[in-house]
């Protein structure tokens, strides 16, 4: 039996296993991107992610409704109440409705997702689709005592909400009286709020503004912690099982949702789970649009960023992101990219082993598998045990890379085949597939490229071999080494596209170069 899957808790700073609210449904909602640019490699870890998770629940048995907003609406620059909305800036500097932008990019940004491997999420609401449930719950927030007009602008307060015995805080682990005491000097041009704590949930349109609806309290937009609140309510429920997104957002979005959500006669914490995975550095800084110093999805795909030697096909990435564990942070260098192509070619030269592993003909079977048996079980256990830690891909992508040196210990010498069981070599296989292309999601992109490329091209090596073993063996050296020379260029030549070829006793195979 596999271990229970365990999760870490940022709202009580724990482990423990998950236990779903209404088994065997699960409710998963991630905070999705503000689609007024292209995402950033950073942007992209929280979906790779939260695929995997929603993947392996799902191979657990579970009913999965996984919700990924798309914000194209109410998220200001400096991520505040005041300034101008991000998408309307770029549609006045581009010329362009703002909707118009925020197509743009939420389709470049669905597009690189799925390139990733990333399925798609069962429901992708978008903020500006749901006005009127962020209406319906600001108004069920000012019923309750918890929010407040002034001058067409709705805001929440916060102190009213701490008051009441709510906690405002208590997600990120800070003291409202310290957040006050920092936060005095920096309310200037913001003294409509009672409080510096207070946060819109609503915001009248000035003339900046190109977006606005209707409401009760003026012409505006909806405050940007406000629409994850109301989706994921919309969707999910009250209260659901996991609520995910980057560390950056655990405060102050995460906490004014918890917050939203209670003053609206929840008394939830919204989520069961709260799960936030760390950030991307580059060489060891911080990676953000502010300092000029990201890397974009397009960037890397084409290899066109100056810190980069050359592309990274989206598998790449992909390893890259799951190759250290989601809570940790993870630095982007042209050298890691490169040990993490390495890597996913392992795996995927893994996959084609599997294939071959069958008993040559005329082989017995070993009367006492028992001990290679309990080894390879072990090997392939050991997978599991990294994943079910709270989604350690790391440690789980480590023990596939040991159960594969077993495996390629038994092709190298299929004889010893005998010693293993066929139940136990079967377990360990589908173990190998199941977590690499199920569960990891890495899949072998370049496969229809290789076939392609290797269905003629191998047979000429086929040929050119022959022609120049025969050829030595009947003493003709200078038409031999004519035909080697066409065996070297067609090596060179599928190495380029990073194939390696192999003379084997059963033939000519291939794989890919881990170089």
């Amino acid at each position: 039996m596999q271990p229970t899957l365990s999760l870490y808790n940022t709202l009580t700073r724990r482990k423990a296993p998950f236990q779903p609210l209404n088994a065997p449904f699960v409710g998963v909602y991630l905070c999705g991107p503000t689609v007024y640019s292209e995402a950033h490699v950073g942007n992209a870890r929280g979906p790779v992610v939260f695929d995997v998770l929603t993947r392996y629940l799902r191979y657990l048995g579970y009913t999965v409704r996984y919700v990924r907003n798309i914000t194209d609406v109410g998220h200001l620059e400096g991520d505040a109440d005041e300034g101008e909305d991000k998408i309307s800036k770029r549609a006045k500097a581009q010329k362009l409705e703002p909707m118009q932008v925020a197509e743009q990019y939420a389709n470049l940004y669905q597009g690189h997702m799925e390139a990733l491997g990333c399925l798609p999420p069962d429901i992708t609401p978008r903020a500006s689709g749901h006005i009127i449930e962020q209406i319906e719950m600001i108004q069920q927030i000012i019923d309750n005592g918890f929010g407040y007009e002034i001058n067409g602008s709705v805001y929440f307060d916060v102190p009213a909400y701490n008051a009441a015995g709510r906690g405002y805080g208590k997600l990120s682990n800070r003291v409202v009286e310290e957040l006050l005491a920092g936060s005095r000097d920096n309310l200037a041009g913001q003294d409509e709020k009672r409080s510096p704590l207070d946060f819109a949930l609503w915001k009248r349109a000035d003339e900046r503004h190109l977006m606005r609806w209707a409401s009760p309290w003026s012409d505006g937009f909806p405050g940007w912690h406000l629409e994850c609140s109301a989706m994921s309510r919309k969707y999910l429920g009250a209260e659901f099982d996991i609520h995910g997104g980057g560390l950056d957002l655990m405060f102050p979005h995460h906490e004014c949702e918890i917050a939203q959500s209670q003053a609206c006669d929840h008394p939830t914490n919204e989520a069961q789970v709260w799960m936030h995975n760390n950030m991307i550095t580059v060489n060891g800084q911080k990676m953000s649009k502010a300092l000029g110093n990201f890397i974009t999805m397009s960037q890397l795909f084409e290899g066109t960023n100056p810190t980069l030697s050359q592309a990274y096909s989206p598998m790449t990435v992909r390893f890259f992101l799951l190759q250290a564990h989601y809570r940790s942070t993870i630095d982007i260098t042209d050298d890691a990219l490169q040990a993490a192509r390495k890597g996913y070619r392992k795996l995927m030269n893994g996959l084609r082993l599997l294939d071959k592993l069958a008993l040559p003909q005329g082989t017995e079977q070993s009367a006492d598998t028992a001990a290679a048996d309990a080894e390879l079980r072990k090997l392939s256990a050991d997978c599991f045990t990294g994943i079910n830690d709270d989604l350690n891909t790391a440690r789980t992508i480590a023990s596939l890379f040991n159960l594969l040196r077993k495996l390629n210990a038994y092709a190298a010498n299929l004889a010893t085949l005998a010693q293993v069981s066929t139940e136990a070599l079967t377990e360990a296989t589908a173990t190998f597939r199941t977590l690499v292309q199920d569960v990891l999601g890495l899949q072998d992109e370049p496969r229809a490229n290789v076939e392609d490329l290797l269905g003629l091209t191998l047979d000429f090596y086929k040929i050119a071999k022959q022609s120049a073993t025969q050829a030595r063996e009947e003493g003709n050296m200078e038409e031999a080494t004519k035909h080697y020379g066409e065996i070297d260029r067609i090596r060179a030549a599928l190495k380029d596209q990073g194939i390696v070829v192999k003379d084997t006793k059963a033939g000519v195979d291939w794989a890919y170069s881990e170089e």
